[in-house]
């Protein structure tokens, strides 16, 4: 009888194959949770400040450029009138864009003032294009680090180029993203968008009735032109549908520096003032800090 020589199975950790197994899911799902948290604590995160909105709004001057090209192309066809009408609206949306990366400027430069072992109120966003980009290019251009939750999709969506990269992540699974997106945050702030806006918008405001969130959370809605036709918060008071409290801890803006008030003195009230001062206590063999 010949003897058959065994090869080294690959180690459980190192097995592709199973890893990328129905079986292996809890373990991908897991890397979803613990991956993303060490690094948040490598880069000193404490919490953040989340941005949602449309990822199809450009920068005002990429809006007018697109605009120009069509009008210059002078080609009169029902197709042409049709793009020319869309680059239009483009423009005139793009100051949402604007209004966003002022706001994400004023939030980021306020908290790099706040004293603070670790980092408060970070930018944070998908990590796509359109309001995503302009809040993670507010926040460098304040000199500031942001945070980019990207998600892996068949049609791509690549990172753009402003978040910091070592806070730049991709998910496979959209209930972690969510998870990260509502678990540091202490404010969340919505921008005109689509139906991943809206569903974002109305996961953290269920959380937040329903008390599930452990934390006092605030919520800016910016721009009431857009919201107020989609959104009308007062029929469903009126209603019974929900309670005159629910609405306390949201405010339709139509300003960055009306938002960055609302944000820096909410922030101020409830996670800066109501946080216990550190106590020193000097013992004959070690100084001890104590929360």
């Amino acid at each position: 009888m010949s003897e058959i020589e065994n090869k080294r199975a690959p180690l459980a950790y190192e097995n592709q194959a199973f890893l990328d197994s129905p079986d292996g899911r809890i373990l991908r799902i897991l890397s979803e949770y613990v991956e993303p948290l060490a690094r948040f604590r490598r880069e000193q995160i404490q919490d953040t400040v989340v941005f949602f909105g449309s990822a199809r709004f450009h920068s005002r001057l990429q809006s007018e450029k697109n605009l120009a090209d069509l009008e210059s192309a002078s080609r009169k066809s029902t197709d042409a009138e049709k793009r020319r009408k869309q680059a239009m609206a483009a423009v005139d949306m793009a100051r949402y864009y604007e209004d966003a990366r002022k706001l994400a400027f004023l939030l980021s430069q306020w908290s790099m003032q706040i004293p603070a072992r670790r980092r408060r109120f970070v930018v944070t966003t998908g990590g796509g294009p359109g309001i995503m980009e302009a809040a993670n290019l507010g926040a460098k251009e304040a000199g500031a680090k942001s945070v980019g939750l990207n998600i892996h999709l068949p049609f791509e969506q690549t990172p753009n180029p402003y978040i910091t990269p070592s806070l730049n992540f991709e998910f496979h699974y959209f209930f972690m993203r969510k998870f990260w997106f509502a678990y540091l945050a202490k404010a969340l702030v919505i921008f005109p968008g689509g139906f991943g806006t809206f569903d974002e918008l109305f996961e953290i405001l269920t959380l937040a009735q329903t008390q599930k969130l452990a934390k006092r959370i605030l919520v800016v809605i910016y721009g009431s032109e857009y919201w107020k036709k989609l959104i009308n918060f007062q029929q469903m008071i009126d209603s019974g549908t929900i309670s005159p409290e629910d609405m306390d801890f949201l405010k339709m803006v139509d300003s960055p520096e009306e938002g960055f008030e609302f944000l820096r003195d909410g922030l101020t009230r409830y996670h800066l003032d109501r946080e216990p001062k550190r106590k020193v206590e000097v013992t004959p063999e070690i100084a001890k800090t104590n929360p």
